[in-house]
């Protein structure tokens, strides 16, 4: 089973993997390769799952854990989302099922209405789950995007100084948080037949709504805004605050410009340094 190390899994996250599924076998490695997470396709007893597994400091296993666990099922049950089958947080691994489907990103489907319908649909049962009031949300998400300046980053020093000035003079207030996705987005979104499905909850926490739509917004509903409409007729509603909204693109566009840069995507950090170009405009 030497596989396993080629494919980043720790000794002990292997062994464990082996207890779980009896014969397992790695079928393909869909890691992304930016981050240490490992993101297997693995089969065991003619059944085919997903692995992932990070080190000890990746925080994204444990998000993925908490949501499966808490605000999944209502998808899962659609056969929208994969069910988890194991966990470990102290090991930082989990199994799920294998979802059918491909990736929606990159094919014709990225751009057509039905699938931002669905997508808003599933979104809006997601977040309507449950919701409370969080008195530290936005101090906190202003503090996060401050630091994000204070690491490497390629972002104007003119740019940089105008962020700090407005994130400074920002004054937060209580929100209304749910459970978001956080990477809501085509290459986290699946089409099997006519249904589209969701993987990778990494990034899951309770947000306000709205900050599931900040990716959208700066790719495919700039440049495709009839898609926009669409994805909103199957939200049913429009939560947007203005104030709200433009500060929470600036911090989107501020962490993605820095982050993108560190792990070196070069593609998704330009998308960042126009992100942070548009946002500082509504200021």
């Amino acid at each position: 089973m030497e596989s396993w190390h080629r494919n980043r899994l720790g000794v002990g996250q292997s062994a464990l993997v082996r207890t779980w599924l009896p014969g397992v076998r790695v079928l393909n490695d869909l890691s992304w390769g930016l981050v240490d997470t490992a993101v297997l396709e693995v089969a065991s007893e003619d059944r085919r799952y997903v692995v992932k597994a990070a080190g000890t400091s990746n925080t994204h296993i444990g998000r993925e854990i908490a949501a499966h666990q808490s605000a999944v099922g209502v998808w899962a049950r659609e056969n929208r989302a994969p069910r988890l089958i194991h966990a470990d947080r102290a090991m930082n691994i989990l199994v799920t099922e294998f979802l059918e489907g491909s990736l929606v990103q990159g094919t014709s489907a990225e751009y057509e209405e039905e699938t931002y319908r669905q997508a808003g649909r599933l979104l809006g049962e997601f977040h309507a789950q449950t919701q409370h009031t969080d008195a530290h949300y936005e101090m906190e998400a202003t503090t996060k995007a401050l630091s994000w300046l204070d690491t490497p980053h390629r972002i104007e020093e003119s740019a940089a100084e105008r962020t700090r000035a407005v994130l400074n003079g920002y004054q937060p207030r209580p929100v209304s948080v749910v459970p978001t996705h956080g990477d809501w987005q085509p290459r986290n979104w699946l089409l099997a037949g006519r249904d589209v499905k969701i993987i990778d909850f990494g990034r899951f926490d309770f947000r306000p709504a709205m900050s599931d739509f900040c990716r959208l917004a700066a790719q495919q509903w700039h440049s495709h805004p009839h898609l926009e409409t669409a994805f909103f007729e199957g939200y049913c509603t429009d939560p947007r605050d203005s104030d709200l909204w433009n500060i929470a693109m600036l911090r989107e566009a501020v962490s993605t410009a820095a982050w993108a840069y560190q792990v070196g995507d070069e593609k998704f950090e330009k998308q960042g340094h126009r992100m942070l170009h548009k946002a500082l405009a509504n200021f």
